[in-house]
């Protein structure tokens, strides 16, 4: 990334020195993501770091939302889940600093997949999805030094929230739309979703399209838990298996919806397809259909997929009941898949989209090809 000089981008801020070299992801449905050196200002190594500019309606909301980000990470210890650093400002703009992990989001990997004729292993998807049900199920039990359950809600789960390194670790990302219970938390405002409305829970999706504003927070009826992050998940999971996004099928008549079926609902962030139609497919979302357009999976990884898209969360798996049928279906292969096995297959991917030099296929995440993605 440079300025407006042609040089890149340089400050200091908080005893720290930034260097800003590459715009990572810059895309109107997700974040923008940059790549930075970090180095203190006294010297001393540097180390890569991803800043994530907060675009939101006022100054002081920035702060507010960098606050709430960073002090929620300070309760989010986990090797699964990307560190947030802290934040920093320079000239108006506050970023949010987190760590960078060598390699590509789920999105990009599926994106690659599919660029080179070939569809990501069971095996690949169990895993990835084991991983980030562990990530989330500590995530859902975190409580406060008080000891105060934190009710921590990730609200954003999918493929572009999912990092998998090329050393095979798999971390969930960005939990800057996370329904908690922090003291001093921000609201959320009356009909606005917050979160990703693609992989959104049925739950969440009803009650911010019937809150009135009575209620001090409309996402949280007291039914609503970690179990809406199972359900994203195991939307991530199908659509891992099925290699394209669940509900906009390619072999499937086109689902209108009634004009103004969302009408009072709105989001923080655009998506491919109306929220109109969002809503509507997601609260027509039958999870037997889902079963069944699978019959050529493994039956466990089928079970498992319906069983974490009930739309009644009370019939749907929790995060440590997903991780846990996950990892035993994993146990029954005649070859492990771990760390390793997923690394490999990765950079099976990555080179074979490499060779096809098409970087147009990829036009979310900008980097995942560049051979100077560490801006050496």
């Amino acid at each position: 990334m440079v300025d407006k000089s042609g040089s890149r981008l340089m400050f200091s801020s908080e005893g720290f020195r930034y260097e800003v070299y590459a715009t990572q992801v810059a895309f109107r449905d997700y974040d923008t993501l940059l790549l930075a050196w970090r180095q203190p200002a006294d010297g001393g190594p540097r180390s890569q770091v991803v800043l994530k500019p907060l675009q939101v309606s006022s100054d002081r909301e920035r702060e507010e939302r960098a606050w709430e980000e960073v002090q929620l990470a300070t309760h989010l210890q986990h090797p699964g889940i990307v560190k947030v650093h802290g934040h920093v400002s320079h000239k108006g703009k506050v970023y949010v600093v987190m760590e960078s992990l060598r390699g590509c989001y789920l999105l990009t990997a599926m994106d690659f997949a599919l660029l080179v004729g070939r569809t990501l292993s069971p095996a690949f998807a169990a895993y990835v999805a084991a991983e980030v049900a562990n990530a989330l199920d500590y995530a859902h039990r975190r409580s406060d030094a008080e000891g105060h359950p934190l009710h921590i809600i990730h609200r954003a789960v999918g493929p572009m929230r999912i990092r998998l390194g090329f050393d095979g670790r798999v971390m969930l990302a960005n939990f800057g739309a996370a329904y908690s219970e922090l003291r001093d938390r921000l609201q959320t405002p009356p009909g606005l979703l917050r979160g990703d409305p693609a992989y959104c829970a049925p739950e969440i999706l009803r009650a911010v399209m019937e809150s009135t504003g009575t209620r001090a927070d409309p996402l949280i009826w007291g039914a609503i838990d970690g179990r809406a992050d199972v359900f994203s998940l195991g939307l991530v999971l199908l659509e891992m298996l099925l290699a394209e996004y669940p509900l906009d099928p390619t072999e499937a008549p086109v689902q209108i919806a009634p004009k103004g079926f969302a009408s009072r609902l709105r989001a923080e962030r655009t998506t491919g397809l109306s929220l109109d139609v969002l809503a509507y497919r997601m609260l027509r979302f039958d999870p037997r259909e889902a079963e069944r357009r699978l019959e050529m999976a493994p039956p466990p990884l089928r079970s498992i997929v319906r069983r974490a898209l009930q739309h009644d969360p009370a019939a749907r798996l929790g995060a440590a009941e997903m991780r846990d049928e996950l990892r035993t279906y994993l146990d029954t292969l005649d070859r492990p898949f771990g760390e390793v096995e997923l690394a490999d297959e990765l950079k099976t991917v990555w080179e074979a989209a490499a060779r096809v030099k098409r970087l147009i296929a990829n036009p979310i995440e900008r980097t995942a090809l560049s051979p100077d993605e560490h801006g050496d």
